[in-house]
């Protein structure tokens, strides 16, 4: 396994991106948050058809924001699926151990979740003094009260209980979470990709409510590729220069 935060790999149109922070629970840095949404980007420009997500090894998915190396440019909602990375690609969560705060932010926004028998849900940020407010969304995939009752109380939402209120489509023993993950991966490549991000979109949008977070997030998304983008520097060095811009739509 290489240095690298995050590893992207494919095989037979399948990705399976993975956090690779085993050292440090899989953590989420600046680091990890900025390769993660290059490897959401990288999705949806390739030809793979749908992503695995997990992390290495089987103690932690991921313990949330680094304490120590906290996400601040990019922002944590830019490393998130479906957020910081607009995708008609589904990507399926596979989890195993401890998936706190911010990562189960991650879990929240794939399209399907396959659980190890061992995986422990917690969102303490009430608990801690701390939210960005992109669980709200919660309220909108889970009963309001189950909602509630894990963004408030920080209690510790086991496999079996994640999978019992729809956290998660299905429980395997720890070790074969990523096969489960890949035996809806394969349905879902060999499925009409145009029916799959119809219906992506469709849920998207008239479905899932988005909380003021993820609005807020969406929004800020779309003006930093504005701001980021080579148009931009174009813009501004053709003003300098007392020229017509030539633009490229990059």
């Amino acid at each position: 396994m290489t240095d690298a935060a995050v590893l992207y790999e494919s095989q037979d149109n399948i990705a399976t991106i993975t956090i690779n922070r085993p050292a440090k629970m899989n953590a989420l840095s600046e680091g990890v948050v900025a390769a993660l949404r290059g490897a959401f980007r990288r999705l949806q420009e390739s030809d793979d058809r749908v992503a695995i997500l997990t992390s290495a090894g089987t103690k932690a998915f991921s313990v949330g924001a680094d304490l120590r190396d906290p996400p601040r440019d990019p922002d944590l909602w830019e490393g998130i699926p479906n957020v910081g990375t607009d995708l008609d690609k589904p990507v399926i969560a596979a989890v195993a151990g401890y998936c706190v705060g911010g990562a189960y932010i991650l879990v929240q926004h794939c399209d399907l979740a396959v659980a190890a028998d061992n995986a422990d849900f917690f969102y303490p940020e009430a608990q801690i003094g701390f939210c960005g407010g992109l669980i709200a969304g919660a309220a909108a995939r889970l009963p309001h009260k189950i909602a509630m009752e894990f963004m408030l109380t920080g209690r510790h939402f086991d496999a079996q209980r994640a999978y019992e209120v729809g956290m998660v489509n299905k429980v395997v023993p720890v070790g074969e979470h990523i096969d489960a993950a890949t035996d809806y991966a394969i349905i879902l490549r060999d499925s009409a990709p145009l029916v799959v991000s119809m219906v992506k979109r469709f849920v998207r949008d008239t479905v899932t409510p988005r909380g003021p977070s993820e609005l807020q997030a969406v929004a800020r998304r779309d003006l930093l590729a504005v701001k980021r983008s080579d148009d931009q520097i174009e813009g501004g060095k053709a003003f300098r220069e007392k020229r017509k811009p030539v633009f490229k739509g990059r």
